[in-house]
């Protein structure tokens, strides 16, 4: 028997399934294809983001907003909206999924020789204006915020089996779990879900103005990037900059 929120959300679905034309027997093999699932993953990536900005700034100062803008060629997609109630400075965040299986201790085969993992950081179209140079790069004015998330970075790529599945690296994973102070999988992919990083763009811009398209990000002192416990001062002194 389904208590009244489950039976909300399955009419929902039932719903959805009828407008669009979707045979609700098949709606979870159109879910787990593999060209339809990274899309769903980064719009989640969106959403989860927006309520961890909701949680981490102060609500008296910060208004975060979840856009659903309808995208437009070769124009900006925005993800989140934050507002400085202060000043009603607005500044646009965009937010990215790490690079499937990109995590790596460092090594001599490897340009950063410390742990670290890549973000996938650029556009799904590309821009027609731009093809003989940054083509699906970003330009560092199209946003202000970046905000990406490690757990991608730690999940297998290209597997049999449709779940996730953790780096075939015992030594990646042991460091991983080392670094959050964990000992089971499970607590694990629940520590890299909720750890989130945060640059500004103009510090990753190459000397074109685009951003690379796969950016590094070290899990520990990195120049560029910083974490949640910084956000809060970070954003107040690049409004004043602004």
């Amino acid at each position: 028997m389904l208590d009244a929120a489950a039976l909300e959300i399955f009419d929902g679905i039932r719903a959805y399934c009828r407008r669009y034309n979707i045979p609700m027997a098949n709606l979870l093999d159109i879910l787990e294809d593999q060209k339809v699932l990274p899309m769903i993953r980064g719009k989640a990536t969106e959403f989860i983001a927006t309520a961890f900005l909701s949680r981490t700034l102060a609500a008296r100062e910060w208004q975060v907003q979840k856009l659903n803008l309808n995208p437009q060629t070769n124009t900006y997609d925005e993800d989140i909206s934050i507002t400085f109630s202060r000043t009603g400075a607005r500044l646009k965040v965009e937010t990215k999924n790490a690079v499937r299986g990109s995590f790596s201790l460092g090594t001599t085969r490897t340009h950063v020789r410390e742990p670290h993992f890549k973000v996938k950081c650029h556009k799904s179209r590309s821009n027609i204006a731009r093809s003989a140079t940054t083509n699906d790069r970003y330009m560092a004015g199209e946003f202000d915020l970046l905000i990406c998330n490690i757990s991608n970075a730690m999940f297998r790529g290209k597997i049999l089996r449709p779940e996730l599945a953790l780096l075939d690296d015992p030594a990646a994973v042991d460091w991983l779990k080392k670094f959050y102070g964990v000992s089971a999988a499970e607590e694990l992919i629940r520590c890299a879900y909720d750890d989130w990083r945060f640059c500004f763009p103009s510090a990753l811009a190459l000397p074109d103005g685009s951003i690379p398209r796969t950016p590094t990000v070290k899990m520990e002192k990195d120049e560029i990037w910083f974490r949640a416990d910084a956000l809060q001062e970070k954003l107040q002194e690049f409004i004043e900059r602004k």
